[in-house]
């Protein structure tokens, strides 16, 4: 699928699943409950136990239609590879590392980098970020969306960590153009409640419509 499309569908949704699971059986529920909730950004973590197998597992069994599959918690090059190979669409990674965002470049895959400054906001786009991750969100708010697009209004930033039900429109119409959320959303997979999940993911689209026509 051609790098602009993949964003677009992964900003119309505004919402990414950050998937961590502890095998491959229960990131395969957690990304059908997600689905079925109205989500169909799925970012499955380097943190899994041999997540590029389940990147691999994902991407065979879920078409392009029914999932924007990316890989998360991506530390380097060589992972950011990796992962592609094995079919992730997209990259995202907890900080701005210029040769992952180069090896993206290089091979037309979205990448969103993390930051936490301007600084760090204008060398990661200077770079080629295509989207930036404000991480750690819960450390700034989304008072820190407005402040980056002061000076840097083009700027498209998706808070990571503390997004929740409660305060994902409070993003939204800070600017942010989708929003990464992990535990909050598959909390439920812990105790196999994944209807759980189901029904947070339906807020979280149903928060983002709803902030997105205010």
């Amino acid at each position: 699928m051609d790098k602009e499309i993949i964003l677009t569908k992964i900003q119309e949704c505004g919402v990414v699943a950050v998937v961590r699971a502890e095998s491959c059986e229960q990131a395969e529920r957690i990304t059908d409950a997600c689905i079925e909730g109205g989500i169909a950004a799925i970012e499955l973590t380097f943190t899994v136990p041999h997540a590029d197998k389940v990147i691999e597992m994902l991407a065979k069994r879920y078409t392009p239609d029914q999932i924007i599959l990316g890989a998360g918690t991506v530390m380097d090059a060589a992972t950011a590879r990796i992962a592609m190979l094995a079919g992730a669409s997209y990259i995202v990674s907890p900080y701005f590392d210029p040769e992952t965002v180069k090896m993206c470049n290089r091979y037309r895959v979205p990448v969103m980098p993390g930051v936490m400054s301007v600084r760090e906001a204008v060398l990661a786009m200077e770079a080629g970020a295509d989207i930036l991750k404000i991480f750690p969100g819960e450390l700034f708010g989304p008072a820190i969306i407005k402040a980056i697009k002061g000076p840097i209004p083009y700027a498209k930033m998706m808070p990571t960590g503390g997004v929740n039900v409660t305060n994902a429109g409070e993003w939204i119409k800070a600017g942010a153009v989708a929003l990464g959320v992990g535990g909050s959303l598959t909390a439920g997979a812990k105790t196999g409640d994944y209807a759980l999940v189901t029904a947070t993911a339906k807020q979280f689209v149903a928060a983002v419509k709803q902030a997105r026509i205010q």
